[in-house]
């Protein structure tokens, strides 16, 4: 028999947005349970870049990823959330008394709402299509993402792509490491100061610039990495001797089954009304990355707002009739229990 779970909210991923959103469903009395793909809360921050700093968090000038989960967490506990990892909801069904979800792992959630703050779906990387890929993936010599900088330390690392993520494992791997930048072009995605930074490390030598260059192949034995082989379009290889290789060429966004439940679609992302974040479907907001509206800006603190935002429209639903008459947290403090 599936184990049941009664809540007030049950929270689509547990990412920075799904995390402070209960806190603000704590603050106006509302049991939160969160249910994420992932091993561990965190989303992309926990899983992408755990010690890659951000700077757009306010009173945080430079905040790592990782600390930034770490004190959402705390300011969560006192609520008491019921977290459910490395499962997904597979379904959704609606009743008079709310909905029913049910999870991968068989597990049962009975809530009277829903928010979504599923980022972009389920995600992965965009693998480079390399003969014996899988067996250098399994050792660690191929990754696509970086959660400890200290293991690069000493060694020879390749890093491919132009974007932000690579540009900035560069900038920051190029002190503890031998680090060569792949690209197919001299022209990079990242942020232009990113971008800048890098031109002049690589002018003084701290970074050697493989372009225009593509990946062609690996060199090793039982997945141990010892070279990788570049080419370019004109079929010109040149081998770089390495004990790592950094992939960093995007991620493959899906929704999974949410597209199955009825709601608003738009280009892969959720239709939501601003003012709420209510969906087409009532009692189901969705907040941070996943949710859409005209003038929507894909920052973390404008999924903290939409926390706030889709917590306050929910409210009635699990209290109805119940007024509820705002007030600042410096003034009610942390109600708990």
């Amino acid at each position: 028999m599936s184990d049941v779970i009664e809540t007030d909210v049950c929270i689509i991923g547990a990412g920075p947005c799904g995390l402070f959103a209960v806190f603000e469903c704590g603050m106006l009395k509302m049991r939160c349970a969160v249910v994420d793909t992932l091993e561990e809360i965190g989303g992309q921050c926990a899983a992408l870049y755990p010690e890659k700093p951000i700077f757009d968090i306010p009173a945080h000038p430079r905040i790592e990823g990782a600390k930034l989960i770490e004190q959402l967490a705390e300011q969560a506990l006192p609520f008491e959330p019921r977290y459910l990892l490395g499962q997904r909801v597979e379904a959704m069904t609606q009743g008079d008394e709310g909905f029913t979800l049910r999870t991968s792992t068989d597990r049962v959630i009975r809530c009277k709402a829903v928010i979504l703050a599923a980022g972009a779906g389920a995600f992965g990387p965009n693998r480079p299509p390399l003969d014996h890929l899988p067996d250098y993936e399994a050792t660690g010599a191929v990754r696509y993402l970086v959660t400890k900088r200290e293991e690069f330390r000493g060694k020879r690392v390749v890093i491919a792509g132009g974007g932000d993520s690579a540009v900035d494992w560069a900038l920051s791997l190029k002190d503890i490491a031998h680090v060569t930048m792949v690209h197919r072009r001299d022209k990079f995605r990242a942020a232009p100061e990113s971008a800048r930074q890098l031109a002049e490390a690589a002018a003084r030598g701290e970074v050697e610039m493989a372009i225009p260059y593509q990946l062609h192949g690996l060199e090793g034995t039982e997945g141990r990495l010892s070279a990788v082989v570049l080419a370019t379009l004109k079929g010109e290889e040149k081998r770089v001797e390495a004990d790592h290789l950094l992939a960093f060429f995007g991620l493959s966004m899906e929704l999974g089954p949410i597209a199955e439940w009825g709601l608003g679609i738009e280009h892969k992302h959720v239709r939501v009304d601003p003012a709420t974040c209510l969906t087409n479907i009532p009692g189901v907001h969705a907040i941070g990355d996943i949710a859409t509206y005209p003038g929507k800006l894909k920052l973390i603190l404008q999924g903290f707002s939409e926390a706030a935002m889709a917590a306050h429209a929910i409210h009635p639903r699990v209290f109805p009739g119940e007024a509820l008459h705002f007030e600042y947290s410096t003034s009610k403090g942390v109600p708990l229990g």
